[in-house]
């Protein structure tokens, strides 16, 4: 089978695009075979090998993918041969850009009815990353006031969603050419960070998503209310920071499940949560995919790569 790899860490040049034998499911796992896959910037963190997680060389790249399943290792009940699914492959985020993965069977689940499987395999990590944020960390109640960094991105575009199906206002953070976009989304007010300071103007609020990090992170300790919580996927807060604003803070690796992914599902299949695919490519320019991570031009959106397996 085809796969893109990497043998030693670095730039979007030390992927390789090569034959790799076809794996053999373990118990606990399905055989996919893959039909397209996610492209994410944990997947640039993991190139690099600056991730935290331990991922020894050398490696497959990628995390999410859709698929068809070919085959079940032992332990495994819920999947059979032919069913389409989608999902996360393991803890280390490795293996999915290849025509053939060994996904964990917890971490899968059947494919939404709604979605082709460029739209499934755009899904699994941000959609699980958002929904974890807002009820799993956040524990967000309806009524409550949510601030929203990188609202156009990939999981702020399902935060958003997300908060406004749960009953919160969406206050956002969005670049000028994406505001109209974010407000489509359902956020009630878009703050333009490119020319306004959002501690300047947004009310304390109950909840702050942080998608961004650094400056932006710090910043949003001051607009929240007493006992408030920050939530973020970038960086966590010290305890002494936390103390010292009277605001509580969480920061976390997404864990895809199938219980997760079968909520989503849920929502993508009755027409309540939306895709943003940007830039479709084949497999074999997974380079040109990382470019696009660092930097190189692309459509707003999700990054997806096409297998033809």
């Amino acid at each position: 089978m085809k796969a893109a790899q990497v043998l030693r860490f670095g730039p979007p040049a030390v992927i390789v695009y090569d034959d790799q034998p076809r794996p053999t499911p373990a118990a606990g796992q399905l055989l996919v075979r893959v039909k397209a896959a996610g492209v994410g910037p944990w997947d640039a963190l993991i190139r690099e090998g600056k991730s935290g997680l331990h991922q020894p060389l050398p490696l497959i790249l990628g995390s999410e993918l859709s698929g068809i399943v070919e085959a079940i290792g032992a332990e495994v009940s819920g999947f059979k041969a032919g069913d389409e699914v989608y999902g996360a492959t393991n803890e280390q985020f490795t293996g999915a850009y290849a025509e053939y993965a060994l996904p964990a069977a917890r971490m899968m689940a059947q494919k939404p009815k709604t979605l082709n499987f460029i739209e499934a395999a755009s899904a699994p990590v941000v959609s699980v990353t958002a929904w974890q944020m807002l009820f799993d960390y956040a524990q967000v109640t309806a009524g409550q006031t949510v601030l929203i960094h990188g609202a156009a991105g990939n999981v702020g575009a399902y935060a958003v969603q997300l908060a406004k199906q749960g009953g919160l206002h969406v206050v956002a953070t969005a670049a000028f050419a994406d505001l109209d976009y974010v407000r489509g989304l359902g956020a009630e007010r878009v703050v333009d960070y490119q020319t306004e300071r959002f501690e300047e103007s947004v009310g304390a609020v109950d909840v702050v998503l942080d998608t961004v990090g650094g400056d932006t992170l710090q910043r949003s300790l001051r607009v929240l209310k007493p006992g408030g919580i920050l939530v973020s996927v970038v960086s966590p807060v010290p305890e002494a920071t936390q103390k010292r604003y009277g605001v509580r803070a969480a920061f976390f690796y997404v864990e895809v499940t199938t219980a997760h992914l079968n909520k989503i599902t849920e929502l993508f299949d009755s027409g309540k949560l939306v895709t943003d695919v940007g830039t479709v490519l084949p497999l074999e320019e997974s380079r040109t995919a990382h470019e696009m991570l660092g930097g190189a031009p692309h459509k707003r959106g999700k990054i997806v790569l096409s297998i033809a397996a």
